[in-house]
């Protein structure tokens, strides 16, 4: 089955799209960055320079965090963090359910050409 990925493109910007949600979501989800980053088998540096992005987009912080001490800190979305995250998964629905038919239609294209390929037989190459 085909599934649609969206990718907002923003002049002078880094695009917004699946993996930086995720990891938004993550980090509410987990409480931490750290462990959001690990999750997705990223390094902490990579999560923080994908956040440091998403503030340089968006011109004001989409996390706080808090330091150590007894509780050991941790990190939360915004009301901006979660408004990103709300804002995409909206798009996103809206353009699944708009793209449904012509989704269905790649898939079932998709599963008749595979269908219709031989065991042992090679495919040319079409590059």
């Amino acid at each position: 089955m085909a599934r649609l990925s969206i990718r907002i493109a923003f002049e002078g910007a880094e695009p917004f799209g699946p993996g930086k949600v995720r990891l938004l979501e993550l980090i509410e989800k987990e409480g931490s960055i750290r462990a959001a980053a690990s999750a997705m088998s990223m390094s902490y540096r990579h999560a923080w320079l994908l956040l440091q992005a998403l503030e340089d987009t968006f011109g004001a912080p989409v996390i706080a965090t808090s330091t150590g001490g007894s509780h050991g800190g941790g990190a939360r979305l915004t009301e901006l963090g979660g408004k990103l995250v709300q804002r995409y998964r909206s798009i996103e629905m809206h353009a699944a359910r708009a793209a449904a038919a012509e989704l269905d239609e790649l898939s079932h294209a998709a599963a008749r050409s595979v269908s219709e390929q031989r065991p042992g037989k090679k495919r040319d190459n079409p590059r």
